[in-house]
C-alpha cells in the first residue's frame, strides 16, 4: 500500500531529475502496487545499507513527497546516491570529506539506544528495531545545506521528530531539544585525537528550541535513497532539519533530552563568533570567512564543477518555517 500525501506547494515528483537507478526501483515496486519497508532490520552489529523496497517482507512506507521550491526558479536534481555517501563532514572520522566512507564502516549500530529524557513525564528508551517499526516511515526530499557554501538534495527516509517528542509527553518547563551523539573513541578515531577531530569536545551536542523539534519539516532519517543510512551519513538514526544549515543534523544520535534552558552546541562552544545557535540558512548573513550568498550544488559533475546558484532565505522552506522568527533579527540570531 502506498500512500502519498501531497501539498499545493509541494513539486511534482515528475519535476524531479532522478538518479536512473533509484527511480526504476521505485518505479517498478509501486506498479506492483506497494513499498516494503516496516519490518525491515539489520541483524548484524554493523550492517551494510539494506534497501527499503528490494526486502520482501510485507510492511506499510508511508511516503511523503517534499521538496519544496518556494519560488526558486531553479532546476532541482537529486544529489548521486553515491556523492550523498562519499562527501561527508563527520569530524569523528576525520576531517577530510571521504574520511568518513573509509573510516566508519565498522561502526556497531545494532544494538542501539536512543534514550529520550529530562522535562518529560513519559521518558522513552527507542531500540534498534524501534528506529523502524515504531513510527511511520516517510520518504522526504530535502535540499541539504553545508555552511561551507555546498548544497545536495537528499531522499532521506526517517519519521517526525515531533512523534517521538510526544510520546514521550514534554512537560511545562520543556523549552529546548538537546541532542547528543554517540561517544565511543574506540570505533571513532577522531574521539582520540584533537587533531583527527577538529579540536572538538567530543561527544557532539546539538540543539533545537521545542518549537521548531515540532515542526512538522523536522526529521529523524534512518535511511536515504531507499536504504538504511550508511555509517558515514550517521547510521543508525540522524537529525535532518532543512532550513537550517547542515552542521545542525547531528549524526548517530544516542540521547534527546527536552530541557528548560538553551543547550550548548559543538560549533557554537568552538566558534560562537562564526556559528550560532540557530543557524538557519540566511543568504543575507555571512560567514565572516566567506559569502553565504550563493551554493555549490553536487549534482552530476565532479565536486568542483561550477554548479552555482543562489542561496534561499530558509533554504527554500520559508512559508513553512518562517512565522517561528517574526521579529526576531535574524542578523543578531544567526
Amino acid at each position: 500500500m502506498l500512500i502519498k500525501t501531497i501539498k499545493p506547494s509541494d513539486i511534482k515528483e515528475c519535476q524531479v531529475t532522478d538518479e536512473k537507478v533509484y527511480l526504476n526501483r521505485r518505479q517498478l515496486l509501486k506498479g506492483m502496487g506497494f513499498i516494503g519497508a516496516g519490518t525491515l532490520l539489520s541483524q548484524s552489529a554493523s550492517a551494510a545499507p539494506l534497501d527499503f523496497w528490494g526486502n520482501d517482507k510485507k510492511g506499510t512506507f508511508k511516503q511523503t513527497e517534499l521538496l519544496y521550491r518556494k519560488g526558486a526558479d531553479i532546476g532541482e536534481t537529486l544529489t548521486p546516491e553515491a556523492k550523498v555517501t562519499s562527501h561527508n563532514n563527520f569530524y569523528e572520522f576525520g576531517l577530510n570529506k571521504s574520511d568518513p566512507a573509509e573510516n566508519a564502516q565498522g561502526l556497531k549500530v545494532n544494538p542501539w539506544q536512543l534514550k529520550v529524557s529530562g522535562e518529560v513525564d513519559n521518558p522513552i528508551t527507542l531500540e534498534y528495531d524501534d528506529l523502524f517499526n515504531k513510527f511511520d516511515l516517510e520518504e522526504r526530499i530535502y535540499r541539504l545545506r553545508c555552511v561551507e557554501a555546498w548544497s545536495m538534495v537528499v531522499p532521506w527516509i526517517g519519521f517526525s521528530l515531533a512523534d517521538v517528542i510526544k510520546q514521550a509527553k514534554p512537560n511545562s518547563k520543556a523549552k529546548y531539544v538537546a541532542f547528543e551523539t554517540l561517544y565511543d573513541p574506540e570505533q571513532m578515531p577522531g574521539q582520540r585525537s584533537r587533531r583527527i577531530g577538529g579540536g572538538i569536545d567530543y561527544p557532539y551536542v546539538e540543539g533545537l528550541r521545542l518549537d521548531e523539534a515540532m515542526n512538522p519539516l523536522t526529521l529523524l532519517s534512518v535511511g536515504l535513497y531507499g536504504k538504511t543510512l550508511p555509517p558515514q551519513n550517521g547510521a543508525p538514526v540522524r537529525l535532518v532539519v532543512p532550513w537550517k544549515y547542515g552542521f545542525k543534523s547531528i549524526k548517530s544520535i544516542v540521547s534527546i533530552k527536552l530541557v528548560e534552558r538553551m543547550p550548548p552546541t559543538t560549533w557554537n562552544i568552538l566558534a560562537p563568533n562564526e556559528y550560532g545557535f540557530y543557524a538557519n540558512v540566511n543568504p543575507d548573513v555571512d560567514h565572516p570567512r566567506w559569502s553565504q550568498a550563493s551554493e555549490r550544488r553536487i549534482t552530476t559533475g565532479g565536486l568542483f564543477a561550477r554548479n552555482r546558484i543562489p542561496t534561499l532565505p530558509f533554504n527554500g522552506y520559508g512559508e513553512e518555517v518562517a512565522h517561528m522568527y517574526k521579529n526576531m533579527d535574524l542578523k543578531r540570531f544567526y
